[in-house]
């Protein structure tokens, strides 16, 4: 039996309704809940959450599936606060232990001290972007994509604790002209054909 955890990174801002990350949340658990193979839990980071709570989620889970749109170029606000008091918190509590360094030799080993090892993450971004502004040249992105550019800094917080990326899936252009129904979809698909 696998531990999932599951989370939503949109909270309530501006304009924003998070529809869109809510579908895919709400795929995710519909999946899991199916199947007697996995045990769920789930942060809204919309509501309120305890961060002792949390921390003891991320040590419990095999696999860490978080959704989040992209808003000027990082994750919500609100997800970033969520991720510096839990993965704080989870100093010398399960999370991480060091960065990893020795005084011996303080320039190698760093990013190693995390305790997650041999468990995955997923992560889903939704963007305003459309694909072609990463692929095309001398579009904005200058043909860096989104997880090597924009999202690295995220993948190396994951890394830093431990965790492998099993899958890293961008949804473009889903405030103007995506097909909702075919990106669902596509997500699914995934999910069928990774668990």
């Amino acid at each position: 039996m696998k531990n999932i955890l599951i989370i939503n990174g949109w909270h309530a801002f501006a304009i924003a309704k998070g529809e869109f990350n809510k579908s895919l949340y709400n795929i995710s658990k519909s999946f899991f809940d199916k199947s007697s193979n996995y045990k769920v839990k789930e942060t809204e980071i919309n509501k309120e959450y305890n961060i002792e709570e949390e921390v003891s989620k991320f040590v419990w889970a095999d696999v860490i599936i978080y959704h989040t749109p992209i808003w000027w170029f990082s994750v919500p606000y609100k997800f970033k606060k969520y991720l510096d008091e839990v993965l704080t918190a989870g100093y010398g509590n399960g999370l991480w232990v060091s960065d990893g360094r020795s005084h011996e030799n303080p320039e190698i080993n760093y990013g190693t001290g995390g305790l997650l090892k041999g468990k995955h993450y997923i992560l889903t971004t939704s963007w305003n972007a459309p694909k072609g502004a990463f692929i095309i040249p001398n579009e904005f992105f200058n043909e860096q994509g989104a997880d090597e550019g924009v999202l690295s800094g995220f993948h190396g917080m994951n890394r830093y604790l431990g965790l492998n990326l099993m899958e890293s899936l961008q949804f473009h252009d889903v405030e103007k002209n995506a097909n909702i129904d075919e990106e669902l979809k596509r997500y699914k698909l995934f999910l069928e054909g990774s668990f």
